[in-house]
C-alpha cells in the first residue's frame, strides 16, 4: 500500500491501447480514430482479427507478452506486462516499468460478454455458465478504473464517439472524463458479478441480496410531478413485459402509466380462457372472461364504466379489429394485447394520444422476488401465484355452492389478488360486477363492493381477501342477493360469521389462503 499517493488530475495522452471486447459495434471506428493519433494498438482473439480484417495495424496480446494464450484461452490478458502497464503510477514506478519491460497502456476499452444470455439459454448447465465467466475481462476492467489518474477505461460503446472526439479536439483525455469512465467501468464489472452471485446461490432469500438493473429509459417525472423517475430492465430480460412491449403509438408511459399496465398485465396473465381486465389507479375495476372477445371486453369495461374511463385495457388474445372499434368510442389511456390485428391498429390510430403495447405472447405468472423500498433497507418477499383448485376449497356452512358458484368463487380469487387490501369483490357469470378495494375496515369494503354493483350483486359471490374478524360484514350482505361468499377463514370469531351464513342462508368456503395485497 503506498502511503500518501499523489494522484494526477491533469489530462493525459494515450499512447498504447488495449481493445479486447465482446460487442464489437463501433470499435472500428474507434480504432481508426486511435490509429490516426498514432497509438499502438493491443488485443485479443475476436477482437484483434476483426480490427485487422478492417486494415487496423494491431499487435496481438501474446505477442506483446512473449507468452501464449493457453488453457482453452483462460489465460492471456494476466500478464505482469498487462496489468503492470496499466496499474503502474506513472510518477512513482516508471524506473520499476522500465527494468521489467513494461510499457504504459493508456487506454482500455473492454466489454464483457453479458452472462446473463448465457444462463437464458435452454440447454444452459453449470459447466456451460461456469465457462462463460470472464475472468481477465474484469481484472483489466477494475485495474484500469482504479488507475484512473493516469489510465481511461471504456466499458459502453456509447462513449466511442466522446472519447474519440476530445481526442480529436484536445490530443488529450480530461481528468474528469476518466473519472465518469471509472464510475461507469465498476458498475460494469459489479453487474456482472451480481449477474453470476445471482445465478449461483440456491436459496432465494440469501444471507446477502444483491440487485442489478439497467436503466430504460428516463421520465418526465414520478408519481408526482416533484419527483424525479426512472425505469430500469433486467439484464439480458426478454420475455414479454411492460418495459419490453413494442409501442405503436402514444405519448411516452408515465411512471404511473407502467405500474398501471404492469398491474393490468398481471392480473390478465392469471386467465387461461379469454379475459379482459380493465385497471384503474392499480385496481382492476373490471374483470371479464369468455368465448367472445368483444363480449368480453363489452362486460369488463362495463362492470364499473365510470371507473374505467381513462384506464388501462388488458388482454391475452389477439385484440381485433370489432374490439378496437369498440375501443375507439371510449377514453381509455392504454390498450395492451399480445398482438393486434392490423386493421385494429389502423382504427386506433384515430385515438392519437392511445398508447397501444403489443406485449408478444406471454405465459402465466411465474413465482418472483417483489422488493420494497424502507427507510434503512428494503422487504422482499415471493409474488403470489398460488393457483387455488376445487380441492383446496372446504364448504362450512350448511348450504352448498352449487359447481357454478364454485367456479364464479376461484375466478374472484384470481382478481381479487391484484387489489389493494382491505379488498372484497363480488362476481357472477364470469364478470365482476363490485368491488371494494384499498378501505381501512372490511366492512367498508363491503359496503363499497355493493354500491359499486348494485342491483348486479343478486345472485353473485362475494370474496374476501382476508378473513372477516366479526358478523357485521355477513350482516350488511344479507338482503343484497349474494348466494356465496368465499373468504381464508381464521379469525376467532369464525364460528360467529358462520352461523350468521346459516342463518341468511348463505354458503360459505373456506380457502385456507389469503390474498392480501397491502
Amino acid at each position: 500500500m503506498i502511503d500518501n499517493p499523489q494522484f494526477n488530475r491533469e489530462p493525459i495522452k494515450i499512447n498504447r491501447a488495449l481493445i479486447s471486447v465482446f460487442d464489437k459495434t463501433g470499435v472500428v471506428e474507434l480504432a481508426q480514430q486511435l490509429e490516426k493519433f498514432g497509438v499502438e494498438i493491443l488485443s485479443t482473439g475476436g477482437t484483434a482479427k476483426t480490427l485487422k480484417d478492417s486494415g487496423i495495424r494491431v499487435k496481438d496480446v501474446s505477442d506483446y507478452t512473449n507468452f501464449p494464450e493457453i488453457m482453452d484461452g483462460r489465460v492471456k490478458t494476466i500478464n505482469p506486462l498487462i496489468e503492470g502497464g496499466i496499474l503502474g503510477l506513472r510518477n512513482k514506478h516508471e524506473e520499476e516499468a522500465k527494468q521489467n519491460n513494461i510499457d504504459w497502456i493508456d487506454l482500455v476499452v473492454c466489454n464483457l460478454y453479458p452472462f446473463s444470455e448465457t444462463i437464458s439459454k435452454d440447454d444452459c448447465d453449470l459447466g456451460m455458465a461456469l465457462e462463460n465467466i470472464d475472468v481477465g475481462g474484469p481484472t483489466m476492467i477494475r485495474s484500469a478504473a482504479k488507475n484512473l489518474g493516469w489510465v481511461t477505461v471504456v466499458v459502453d460503446t456509447d462513449d466511442y464517439l466522446s472519447v474519440a472526439s476530445e481526442l480529436v479536439e484536445n490530443q488529450e483525455i480530461s481528468f474528469q472524463t476518466r473519472k465518469v469512465l471509472s464510475a461507469k467501468a465498476f458498475g460494469h464489472t459489479a453487474q456482472y458479478d451480481t449477474i453470476i452471485h445471482g445465478y449461483l446461490k440456491d436459496e432465494k432469500l440469501s444471507e446477502d441480496l444483491s440487485l442489478t438493473f439497467n436503466k430504460h429509459s428516463d421520465m418526465r417525472y414520478g408519481e408526482n410531478p416533484h419527483q424525479s423517475a426512472a425505469s430500469y430492465v433486467i439484464p439480458g430480460n426478454k420475455e414479454a413485459n411492460i418495459l419490453n412491449a413494442t409501442i405503436h403509438q402514444g405519448k411516452k408511459l408515465s411512471y404511473n402509466n407502467i405500474m398501471d399496465a404492469d398491474g393490468a398485465l398481471a392480473c390478465v396473465r392469471e386467465f387461461e380462457e379469454m379475459a379482459c381486465v380493465v385497471v384503474k389507479h392499480a385496481n382492476p375495476c373490471g374483470v371479464a372472461i369468455g368465448n367472445d372477445l368483444l363480449s368480453v371486453y363489452k362486460r369488463a369495461f362495463n362492470a364499473d364504466s365510470l371507473s374505467a374511463f381513462g384506464g388501462i385495457i388488458a388482454f391475452n388474445r389477439v385484440c381485433t379489429k370489432e374490439v378496437a372499434s369498440a375501443i375507439s368510442k371510449v377514453f381509455v389511456e392504454i390498450v395492451l394485447a399480445p398482438s393486434f390485428e392490423p386493421e385494429a391498429l389502423e382504427i386506433l390510430k384515430s385515438k392519437k394520444n392511445l398508447r397501444v403495447l403489443e406485449i408478444g405472447e406471454f405465459r402465466k405468472r411465474e413465482k418472483k422476488i417483489e422488493v420494497r423500498n424502507v427507510d434503512g433497507g428494503l422487504l422482499v418477499q415471493d409474488t403470489d401465484t398460488k393457483i387455488l383448485t376445487k380441492d383446496d376449497l372446504t364448504t362450512v356452512t350448511k348450504k352448498e355452492p352449487s359447481d357454478e358458484e364454485i367456479e364464479t368463487a376461484l375466478f374472484t380469487w384470481k382478481v381479487l389478488r391484484h387489489t389493494k387490501s382491505n379488498g372484497i369483490l363480488i362476481a357472477k357469470d364470469g364478470t365482476t360486477v363490485g368491488l371494494g378495494a384499498g378501505q381501512v375496515s372490511r366492512v367498508d369494503a363491503v359496503h363499497m363492493a355493493l354500491r359499486k354493483g348494485g342491483e348486479n350483486v343478486k345472485g353473485g359471490v362475494l370474496a374476501s381477501d382476508a378473513f372477516f374478524p366479526f358478523r357485521d360484514s355477513i350482516d350488511t350482505v344479507k338482503d343484497s342477493g349474494i348466494s356465496t361468499i368465499i373468504q381464508p377463514g381464521g379469525s376467532i370469531r369464525d364460528q360467529e360469521v358462520i352461523d350468521a351464513c346459516n342463518e341468511y342462508g348463505f354458503s360459505m368456503i373456506f380457502t385456507g389462503t389469503r390474498c392480501f395485497k397491502h
